[in-house]
């Protein structure tokens, strides 16, 4: 585990980097069935008739591991206290079954919480890409960390 970075350790142009997941084809389907079940993510025949031309994962399924790899690979596990939504997302590429993403995230904003003196708000801006280096996904929202106590 990594050590925890607060709020405070934060400066305004930091960046992270994330490890790297590869992205099976049963966590596509069932992952599509439980949340967003369009026939392109859960069924292999109707998918290779879509435009897409085979089974891709769900965009708000790529979203989830890219935000989950950010915490997990750089020590936001703990300090993490949630988000105030996405401000902007985009799925400028499909991920496919055997695909292996990988994230980074920049700090573009820090702003101390007016109510909750305990955490504060960081605007962020996420870009996830596949094992060919090229971008998948962007998406920036205002993610909620702990102070340093």
């Amino acid at each position: 585990m990594h050590t925890p970075l607060f709020f405070d350790d934060l400066s305004v142009g930091d960046f992270f980097e994330s490890l790297s997941k590869t992205i099976t084809e049963s966590e596509i389907i069932d992952y599509g069935w439980k949340y967003d079940p369009q026939p392109f993510h859960v069924s292999k025949p109707e998918a290779n008739k879509s435009q897409f031309g085979g089974l891709i994962a769900s965009g708000f399924m790529t979203a989830a591991i890219t935000f989950r790899l950010i915490q997990q690979s750089n020590g936001f596990q703990t300090t993490s206290a949630g988000g105030h939504g996405i401000n902007k997302l985009r799925w400028l590429k499909p991920v496919r079954p055997d695909d292996t993403i990988h994230a980074k995230m920049r700090v573009l904003s820090l702003r101390p919480s007016r109510s909750r003196p305990t955490v504060g708000n960081v605007l962020c801006e996420f870009e996830t890409f596949n094992q060919k280096d090229s971008t998948v996904m962007t998406m920036e929202n205002i993610w909620i960390l702990k102070c340093r106590p």
